[in-house]
């Protein structure tokens, strides 16, 4: 079964993505010779594959099933995907997407990438840069100069593109966005949001090796991150909680529950930054967190019924919740479907769910509005998928955009992942502040150092408690910081260059 998994080389895939870096273009099965890409009509089927079909991956490869063509799967772990191969045995099955690209580039047409978070931008850059239409899960990546590199290389090769947090799509978030920019609650300065997650281990010390099974490919599934033994507490699923690997609570979460604050407000990149926690540990995500982010003003388009003024938002998780503001019907639950949002107007306050589910207003108004956003069947059903299929096969030129385009979808994946360098920045004990177009922070100086809890352990000894954690050495803070803004990927796995 895993006959050439530990002995594939990129030669053939450099020699590919070199000629597209040269200008050459690699031509889909739907392509008339010589005459470039040809838009597939609405009535033909994409040729899709799936990196990463264990969980959400399977989710979103049966919403296009019934209606588009599977082509290739591809995983790291073949015990966990067993059955998706199973259920789709006329797609060619793939342990690496690069060997999958090599082999297969002329026949798909589009990717869908479901891996851990830290492998999201290294497989949907390539695919875009081949030219492939990419739906990609949340967190769309793991840096903010991933998510800068993908919204960028999308425009470029004028790709259709949809970063996979359904919720964009559904209702709860399309009536949030035309209740406030309806001017409903007024000019927003305040915006509380939290989640119930995580719902997998945090807080761990690493833990001991283990022998790797033989179902699973363990230096795939470490791909561009630097290796370590591998353990059964990483994967098939609690990897989310694994700084290397994942995101936390908020990557996972922010993507769904944040959406409308970004659209309805406009936000785009924060100018300060500021985290608290539990105990923070170098290699897995706290227990809980706490991160305020702080957009300046934005100018209101012509005709806005509000104004933009500078807001800032804060993120809880863990178990912590925003403090219910007065008037707040008694007994009733702030978490709606995993969490919530609460928009503080000048006039009025919004409060709405994940995935901006059920919106109401405190004051106990029921808005009615002009419908402004465009509406998706079944959003939470497939629709999502779907509105990206379709797409994908409107040319460039008149394309509808999805509902999370990485024209949006970036820059709003890029304050998502900025509260994660809040996080883990906490140590140096001030609110950072962040020059978006440069991604760098201002204000931290060459003298800057953070240290970081690498394990905590506790024992009882004649019956006194006995803590025993252990520290990194204090480390340059604008190193660590640059490193968490753009990775140094490891061998045999590389990033596009940003486009102008």
């Amino acid at each position: 079964m895993k006959e050439n998994s530990k002995k594939i080389t990129r030669r053939t895939f450099l020699g590919t993505t070199g000629a597209v870096a040269a200008g050459l273009t690699i031509l889909p099965s739907s392509v008339v010779s010589g005459l470039g890409r040809k838009t597939p009509a609405p009535s033909d089927k994409l040729n899709i594959a799936v990196v990463g079909i264990g969980g959400m991956g399977n989710s979103n490869l049966m919403h296009v099933k019934p209606t588009e063509n599977i082509v290739a799967l591809c995983d790291v772990d073949w015990g966990y995907a067993k059955r998706v191969f199973a259920a789709n045995p006329d797609a060619k099955a793939y342990w690496d997407w690069r060997k999958m690209y090599d082999e297969m580039g002329k026949s798909i047409d589009a990717v869908i990438v479901a891996t851990a978070d830290h492998s999201h931008a290294v497989v949907a850059s390539n695919a875009i840069q081949l030219g492939k239409h990419v739906y990609c899960q949340k967190p769309l990546t793991h840096t903010v100069y991933e998510s800068r590199l993908l919204t960028k290389l999308a425009a470029k090769y004028k790709v259709a593109t949809q970063m996979g947090n359904q919720g964009s799509s559904d209702e709860g978030v399309n009536q949030t966005i035309e209740w406030i920019q309806a001017g409903e609650i007024g000019d927003v300065k305040k915006v509380e949001a939290f989640t119930d997650r995580p719902i997998w281990p945090q807080g761990l010390n690493v833990p001991k090796g283990e022998w790797v099974p033989d179902t699973l490919n363990w230096d795939l599934f470490i791909g561009p991150t630097k290796m370590r033994p591998y353990s059964s507490v990483y994967t098939p699923w609690n990897w989310r909680g694994w700084w290397d690997f994942g995101t936390g609570a908020l990557g996972d979460m922010a993507c769904h529950i944040m959406h409308p604050i970004f659209k309805s407000l406009k936000l785009g990149y924060p100018i300060k930054a500021q985290g608290s926690s539990t105990l923070l540990l170098t290699d897995c995500a706290p227990n809980a967190q706490m991160v305020t982010l702080t957009f300046p003003e934005r100018i209101a388009p012509k005709g806005a019924k509000i104004k933009y003024p500078e807001v800032q938002v804060t993120w809880y998780d863990g178990g912590l919740e925003p403090t219910k503001p007065a008037g707040w019907p008694a007994g009733k639950d702030m978490n709606d479907a995993g969490g919530g949002v609460i928009f503080h107007g000048s006039k009025d306050t919004l409060i709405c769910g994940c995935y901006g589910v059920r919106p109401w207003l405190l004051s106990g108004r029921k808005p009615v509005v002009p419908k402004t956003e465009r509406r998706i069947e079944k959003a939470m059903d497939g629709g999502h998928e779907l509105d990206w299929v379709r797409a994908c096969k409107e040319s460039a030129e008149s394309r509808v955009k999805t509902k999370s385009d990485f024209s949006e979808a970036g820059p709003f994946n890029e304050m998502v992942v900025m509260g994660v360098l809040a996080v883990r920045l906490q140590g140096l004990n001030k609110e950072l502040e962040w020059n978006g177009e440069k991604m760098e922070f201002t204000n931290i100086i060459d003298s800057d150092n953070v240290k970081i809890c690498i394990s905590d352990n506790f024992t009882i000894t004649n019956g006194d408690p006995k803590f025993d954690r252990k520290w990194t050495e204090p480390m340059p803070a604008k190193q660590f910081a640059s490193e968490m803004i753009k990775h140094t990927y490891r061998k045999g796995f590389t990033l596009p260059e940003i486009p102008a």
